[in-house]
C-alpha cells in the first residue's frame, strides 16, 4: 500500500437529491438513525480526451476536454454549498484537475492524495481502444468479476482482487480519519463503483462522468447509498457495458 500525501491547494435516480438525511429519507425510514454521522460526496472525474476517443483509461492519463471541464463546473457549482471538512483525490490528473475545479468553492478545505483511489490498470490494453478489450472480453463478465475482486487481471494490469482491497483501503481509511462531517472523494468509474458495490451488490451501469453519488455513514459503520449517478454535468452514462440494471434504490 502507497502511504497518503496532503496536497496543499448505476442507477441514474433522477430527483434524488442531496438533501439532510431527514429531507431525502421522509417519513418512511423510521428504522434509521437520526443522525448521520459522515456524509461521502463521490465525484467520477470529467469527460477527457481518452474517455471521448473510448479509449481505455486506468493508470494511464489524458487531459479533461473542453466539455468535460465545463461539466465539471457545472458539478462543482450544484455542490457549493455543501460544508466539505475534507478532501481525498485519486492522484491521477483528471481526478486531481476536476477536484481542484470543485474545491475552488471550498478554498479553505483541505486536499489529499491517495493512490489507493486510482483506476483499476487495464495493463497492456492501457490507452487502447476499448473496442480491442471487447474483442477478447466479454464486458458483461469482465466489469461484475472486477467489482468483485474475482477478475484475474489483463496481461501487464492488477486482479481484481487486488484493485478492490486497495479501494476498499482507501475508504476505510476516510471513514476512520474522519467519523462525522462532510467529505469529497474524487475518483474514477470502476474505483467508485467498487465501494458502492461493497455496500449494495445489485449490478449498476457505468457513472457519468462528472456525476456524484453519496453515500451515509451509520453509527456503527452501517452504510447506505443515498443518491447514485447524479449526472448534472449532463454527460450521460458511457456506453461500454450493457449490463440489465436491478430497480432503482427506493430513496
Amino acid at each position: 500500500m502507497v502511504g497518503v500525501q496532503p496536497l496543499d491547494t448505476s442507477w441514474s435516480l433522477g430527483a434524488a437529491s442531496l438533501a439532510s438525511p431527514a429531507d431525502r429519507c421522509g417519513i418512511d425510514c423510521e428504522d434509521l438513525e437520526i443522525h448521520v454521522v459522515l456524509s461521502l460526496t463521490l465525484v467520477r472525474h470529467g469527460q477527457t480526451e481518452f474517455n471521448a476517443q473510448q479509449r481505455l483509461q486506468g493508470w494511464c492519463d489524458s487531459p479533461l476536454t473542453t466539455s468535460g471541464r465545463a461539466g465539471v463546473r457545472t458539478t462543482a457549482a450544484r455542490l457549493a454549498s455543501r460544508p466539505f471538512v475534507a478532501a481525498f483525490v485519486s492522484p491521477s490528473g483528471r481526478a486531481l484537475a476536476t477536484a481542484r475545479e470543485i474545491l475552488a468553492f471550498h478554498p479553505s478545505v483541505r486536499l489529499t492524495v491517495d493512490p489507493d483511489l486510482r483506476e483499476f490498470g487495464f495493463g497492456d490494453f492501457e490507452e487502447r481502444l476499448e473496442s480491442e478489450l471487447y474483442q477478447r472480453y466479454d464486458p458483461e463478465q469482465l466489469y461484475p468479476q472486477v467489482l468483485a475482486g474475482t477478475f484475474a487481471g489483463l496481461p501487464g494490469g492488477e486482479s481484481g482482487g487486488a484493485f478492490v482491497l486497495r479501494v476498499t483501503a482507501a475508504f476505510d481509511r476516510i471513514e476512520h480519519e474522519h467519523g462525522h462531517g462532510d467529505v469529497l472523494v474524487v475518483s474514477h468509474g470502476l474505483a467508485l463503483r467498487a465501494y458502492l458495490t461493497g455496500i449494495d451488490p445489485r449490478p449498476t451501469a457505468p457513472l457519468p462522468n462528472a456525476s456524484v453519488s453519496e453515500v451515509d455513514v451509520h453509527p456503527g459503520g452501517r452504510r447506505r447509498v443515498v443518491a447514485l449517478a447524479l449526472d448534472y454535468a449532463g454527460h450521460g452514462a458511457p456506453g461500454e457495458v450493457g449490463l440489465a440494471l436491478a430497480p432503482a434504490l427506493a430513496i
